[in-house]
């Protein structure tokens, strides 16, 4: 599914997103939630475009439930960027890869 976006993990999650240098997109998912492989094509294409601005990951919330609970995910697929640690954007729902860029406009 999902190759070109790594995984983080809620073990690696404070390495890989909260103290990374540049902007992180979190993009919480599960196997079971259709919405989600909707929008894995679109995140795959944004990093390979946007990549060197910022880092897209991924996060399985069937394997990961720390993560979620702590930064209040209530659906997936959601959306978080990470500037500095902190969250700086959310985008709950499938969007368009529109939306989306339109979202991380200031990042880009």
């Amino acid at each position: 599914m999902m190759g070109a976006v790594p995984a983080v993990t809620d073990a690696s999650f404070d390495q890989d997103v909260l103290k990374s240098s540049k902007p992180v997109l979190v993009d919480y998912w599960a196997d079971w939630c259709t919405p989600c492989k909707q929008i894995a094509p679109i995140i795959e294409e944004l990093a390979a475009e946007h990549g060197d601005k910022i880092t897209f990951v991924k996060l399985d919330t069937n394997d990961n439930t720390a993560v979620p609970t702590q930064y209040g995910i209530m659906s997936i697929p959601t959306l978080q960027l990470f500037v500095d640690g902190q969250v700086a954007t959310q985008i709950v729902g499938a969007r368009s890869k529109g939306a989306i860029l339109k979202a991380l406009d200031a990042y880009l």
